[in-house]
């Protein structure tokens, strides 16, 4: 892994440049402050001493989302909870989530109207379009792509998509192409955080000028045909127009970060885990990146994908393979091993949901300005049902609801849940795909 070429000028020169003690005299700090010599600029964390700033300015933490997908579900018995409400009585799954078990919220009855397909609708989770059992529909676009889409701009990386394993992802742009997800977490590191050499981002800027060049000549040139053009033509010409000008503004903000360095974080690259296998591993190293994302404010969308593996996972207790597992077929042993598998992966997010609650920020903590989704295609792996989805919900500017229990035969839309996620970033708009609304018993704070 190259060295960051910011840690070498990080001396008792640059140091020397900066007075703390006048921040503690009662000066405060801005969310934005950045340290500045020998030629380096670097960005600060949030520091206590950043709050009476914040509050004497308009500034408001940004919203962000995070999606983590399973390809597997979970075991519906072991997930939902007895009773509904705030006072249920936690199932197998939730009962190590206690003390955060006022910032999620647990659907149960919920799933897309009209999605079957059983594996293939692993396409549909954050899309909710319904692909049909052969896979030849044409797919829409993914909730996470529809907030980047309107909200990426103001972030170096408008949404990472990252897997655990494997080419495939439930991200989808407008024209229903799916996007392929990064899976390696010392290269998506190296994306965040490491600079590339001045040279290469020199030539990264002078590619997207002559890029910006090209699209004001071709926009010229089309413009004049318009006075020449019938009305049909006009609207497509209208069209194209519409495309130059977002395409120039992907240009611009391209050019803005290329002149920009990267954040610095004193957190080592991580090192690849090896095992394919070791999906409990992989997701809390990609956990851990995440939350550095969201901290750096690199990004504010992101989804992470939990394929399902087909070897055996190592975590005592179990020895059939995770596929395997999940075509249980009722079979106790299976069910076991099974258990403890997705008593990890619930697990693991919960660890996600702490590590941002643990995080100051604008406003109260990073878990109040991220709203974090887990959900599966798959209600019941074993026979392929894409009914009863699972769903947990955390954080975010919501009021939880503890346990929000629909029809387990005739199921509530989850895309209504889509909408109050959009909502949730401050996007003003009541639908997305099949919804009928907003979820209904989840209130935003406010």
């Amino acid at each position: 892994m190259a060295k960051n070429p910011l840690e070498k000028p990080m001396s008792a020169n640059l140091s020397s440049k900066l007075d703390f003690g006048r921040f503690v005299g009662g000066r405060s700090l801005h969310r934005r402050s950045v340290l500045r010599g020998s030629g380096v600029a670097m960005g600060l964390p949030w520091l206590s001493a950043m709050q009476p700033a914040m509050a004497n300015t308009a500034e408001t933490a940004p919203k962000r989302f995070v999606a983590v997908t399973l390809g597997l579900g979970l075991v519906s018995k072991n997930l939902v909870p007895s009773g509904s409400g705030k006072d249920y009585q936690a199932s197998r799954y939730l009962t190590g989530m206690n003390d955060v078990r006022d910032r999620f919220t647990v659907f149960s009855g919920v799933s897309h109207p009209g999605v079957t397909g059983g594996h293939r609708a692993e396409a549909s989770i954050l899309t909710a379009s319904a692909m049909g059992a052969s896979g030849r529909a044409k797919n829409t676009v993914s909730l996470d792509q529809y907030m980047a889409k309107h909200l990426g701009d103001a972030t170096r990386f408008p949404s990472l998509v990252l897997s655990t394993g494997g080419s495939t992802s439930p991200c989808y742009t407008e024209n229903g192409a799916m996007i392929p997800p990064l899976d390696s977490a010392s290269r998506l590191f190296a994306q965040l955080f490491i600079n590339d050499s001045p040279q290469r981002r020199e030539t990264q800027e002078m590619q997207i000028r002559q890029g910006r060049s090209i699209m004001d000549l071709v926009g010229a040139e089309a413009k004049s045909l318009q006075r020449d053009l019938g009305a049909g033509d006009r609207e497509h010409l209208d069209a194209f127009f519409t495309s130059v000008r977002d395409l120039e503004k992907r240009m611009l903000e391209s050019e803005k970060w290329a002149k920009l360095l990267k954040p610095i974080v004193s957190q080592k690259a991580p090192v690849d885990i090896n095992d394919p296998s070791d999906l409990v591993g992989r997701q809390k190293t990609m956990s851990d990146l995440i939350k550095l994302a969201i901290q750096t404010d690199s990004t504010r969308f992101i989804t992470l994908h939990l394929p399902g593996a087909g070897g055996v996972i190592p975590i005592e207790g179990v020895d059939q393979g995770y596929h395997n597992l999940s075509h249980h077929g009722m079979d106790e042993t299976k069910l076991e091993q099974l258990a403890l598998v997705e008593t990890a992966l619930v697990n693991q997010w919960a660890d996600f949901l702490r590590s941002l609650r643990d995080q100051p920020d604008l406003g109260g903590d990073l878990l109040s300005n991220t709203s974090v989704l887990l959900t599966s295609n798959l209600g019941n792996a074993s026979n392929h049902d894409n009914r009863n989805m699972p769903v947990l919900f955390g954080g975010g500017p919501f009021k939880h609801a503890g346990h929000l229990a629909f029809d387990q035969r005739k199921n509530y839309p989850l895309p209504n849940l889509f909408v109050s996620a959009l909502q949730g970033v401050g996007m003003q708009v009541d639908q997305f795909a099949t919804s009928t609304g907003t979820m209904r018993g989840l209130e935003l704070i406010g």
